[in-house]
């Protein structure tokens, strides 16, 4: 299993838009995991962010997801453990996400400040002492 780390990331929402974008036009299936208030903010934001793209995207608040949103690709969930396998996963939050061994991809958004960085690099450390994860470590400049 493959595990991106992003960090000094100034704005998670936009980076995280940006990320399902691309995921969106490569076909993948993800599940963003974060506190109700980011995922909230990230709802709203992938209507808005780029007025020429659209994210196909579900909100999925506590219980599984209806049937029906099988086909959309992107599901932001309050409890990724209460939902389908899916290839990535994306968590905007400061601890490792429940479920996390589900999916075939892990991608960590961690924000340039000490709190999230120190949040961040005990995730690393989780992460590390599990067999056959393979972190990856990409530093994002200030415009990212």
């Amino acid at each position: 299993m493959k595990v991106d780390f992003h960090s000094g990331v100034v704005d998670k929402v936009g980076t995280a838009c940006r990320l399902l974008r691309k995921a969106q036009a490569a076909g993948a299936t993800v599940v963003v995991c974060g506190d109700r208030v980011t995922l909230d903010r990230l709802d709203v934001a992938l209507w808005t962010f780029d007025p020429l793209s659209f994210v196909a995207h579900a909100r999925v608040r506590g219980a599984a997801p209806a049937p029906a949103m099988a086909r959309t690709p992107t599901w932001l969930a309050d409890d990724p453990a209460t939902v389908a396998a899916r290839e990535v996963l994306l968590n905007l939050g400061p601890d490792m996400a429940a479920g996390w061994e589900q999916f075939e991809r892990v991608v960590e958004l961690v924000a340039a400040d000490a709190q999230e960085a120190g949040a961040g690099r005990l995730r690393w450390r989780q992460y590390s002492q599990r067999p056959g994860v393979d972190l990856v470590h990409h530093t994002r400049g200030a415009g990212a």
